[in-house]
């Protein structure tokens, strides 16, 4: 049992490693001149693969031990607020994916917890744009709106979906390389 438990430690912390690494290698503005600020990483792939090994409630630690790590070495310019927002977006996907995938641990399950999860980050990036967004940058609220719809959302709906394909890619290899695979 104790063996058990010091192997998923060791497994969540490469996780955490490799997405922490993702996000410096793998990191690109999608919109540079309207948004440069909103950057595609692919530090959530490491956290939604170690969701579906071990659990909604991992995967939430995972999310903010990546978050954390890469708000103070990677990410440092978007300081507490980019920490916040990623805790909350990818700790939502996380959470929602991974409530689905432990009742249904198919392949098809793992689908549905990819399309619900990603659902829930978008839906969760409205608000959280429209408050903090405004409160970092120091921008009107106008203009944040002004940027839901033709920004905001296409760049999270892109995110999430390019992250889902990965996670779907590599889940399986990936619990056979940690000797996991239910």
């Amino acid at each position: 049992m104790r063996n058990q438990q010091s192997r998923r430690l060791v497994h969540l912390a490469l996780l955490t490693a490799i997405g922490v690494l993702l996000v410096y290698l793998v990191r690109f503005p999608l919109f540079p001149a309207a948004a440069s600020y909103l950057e595609y990483d692919m530090g959530d792939v490491p956290i939604l693969i170690g969701t579906f090994l071990y659990g909604p409630w991992w995967g939430l630690l995972l999310t903010v031990a990546v978050s954390v790590l890469q708000g103070l070495t990677v990410s440092a310019a978007s300081g507490p607020v980019g920490v916040v927002m990623h805790i909350c977006a990818t700790g939502l996907f996380a959470v929602a994916a991974g409530l689905i995938y432990k009742r249904r641990r198919t392949r098809d399950g793992a689908v549905m917890a990819l399309i619900a999860g990603s659902i829930a980050q978008i839906l969760i990036m409205i608000p959280l744009n429209l408050t903090l967004t405004v409160y970092y940058n120091g921008v009107p609220a106008e203009v944040v709106m002004s940027l839901i719809w033709p920004i905001i959302v296409p760049f999270n709906a892109f995110k999430v979906a390019v992250n889902s394909a990965f996670t779907l890619l590599l889940y399986k290899q990936a619990g056979k390389l940690l000797r996991l695979e239910r």
